[in-house]
């Protein structure tokens, strides 16, 4: 029997900001259910982050990707920096809708003291 779910969220595993994206997805997705993906660096191994969509889409038919990258990131060192941020960010969306055209993509920058950025 398939199991469908609205999305899947990839995020870094830093725990200073997980009750942000809790209450972030409490707020945003608030009737939508989701897989949720914690990796050191959120999309830094973009191969890996593949593996968890292809599962996602194969087993639970999902709509949308939700990529949540944060200031800070150890995973990064000294090339966390926004720009580094937001390159990495849409390269991974470049890839998931290379391979996934209908799938609507979202790209984050999340700050330490909670705020979300939108990339685009």
């Amino acid at each position: 029997m398939p199991h469908f779910c609205d999305a899947i969220i990839v995020c870094c595993i830093d725990f200073r900001f997980q009750n942000y994206i809790r209450n972030w997805t409490d707020e945003n997705l608030k009737n939508k259910t989701f897989d949720s993906v914690g990796l050191a660096g959120s999309t830094k191994d973009l191969e890996t982050v593949m593996k968890q969509v292809d599962v996602s889409v194969k087993l639970h038919h999902i709509k949308e990707v939700y990529l949540i990258h944060h200031e800070e990131c150890g995973a990064y060192g000294k090339e966390s920096t926004p720009i580094k941020h937001s390159k990495d960010l849409k390269r991974a969306k470049e890839t998931i809708n290379s391979k996934y055209p209908d799938l609507s993509v979202y790209l984050f920058y999340l700050y330490l003291d909670g705020k979300f950025e939108k990339v685009g």
